[in-house]
């Protein structure tokens, strides 16, 4: 097994912008935890999400709100992806790189869990990869739209039950390290 630690979308609009992160506790933690034991032993793909649509009000390159996140800007990576859809793969160089390294699976840790982390472990699914999806290294929000109600403790759980039940392996950062 070949692994590549995906990290999507670790940006300041979660922190200190329209989209704080709540859900689980101690997220960030987590994520910069699963980058430093993949530092030397595993290739860490950073990817960062921006809005080509000037109207959005959020994700704008080159606000403050679009800047990685800066302890995940600070730790070394070895590729940055920038991305305008929440898949990572869509309209990005992330698969053949990842071919090219002849990486076989990957591991999802960022944000959002329900958006951007859940698109893209299906895209990896759907184009052959395995995929760990880290329970404790990805988080979300409560929403609230037309469609409902829903507590971001509810939406975490629902998105890794999903994906658990055919698509992705759930695991803790702790026992994703003991893997390395």
């Amino acid at each position: 097994m070949s692994r590549a630690l995906l990290v999507i979308d670790v940006q300041n609009e979660y922190f200190t912008g329209a989209l704080p992160i709540t859900h689980p506790a101690g997220h960030l933690e987590q994520i910069l935890k699963a980058m430093d034991a993949a530092a030397g032993r595993v290739p860490v793909v950073v990817v960062q999400h921006h809005f080509s649509d000037p109207d959005k009000p959020f994700f704008q390159k080159g606000t403050s709100g679009w800047e990685l996140h800066p302890e995940v800007a600070s730790r070394p990576h070895d590729l940055l992806v920038e991305k305008t859809l929440p898949g990572s793969f869509t309209g990005t160089e992330l698969e053949t790189w990842l071919r090219e390294k002849g990486v076989d699976t990957v591991t999802i840790a960022g944000y959002m869990t329900h958006m951007c982390c859940d698109t893209t472990a299906r895209q990896a699914v759907h184009l052959g990869f395995t995929v760990e999806f880290l329970s404790d290294a990805t988080g979300t929000l409560a929403l609230s739209n037309s469609a409902g109600d829903v507590t971001a403790e509810e939406l975490q759980r629902s998105i890794l039950c999903a994906q658990q039940m055919m698509l992705s392996e759930v695991l803790d950062v702790q026992s994703w390290i003991k893997r390395l």
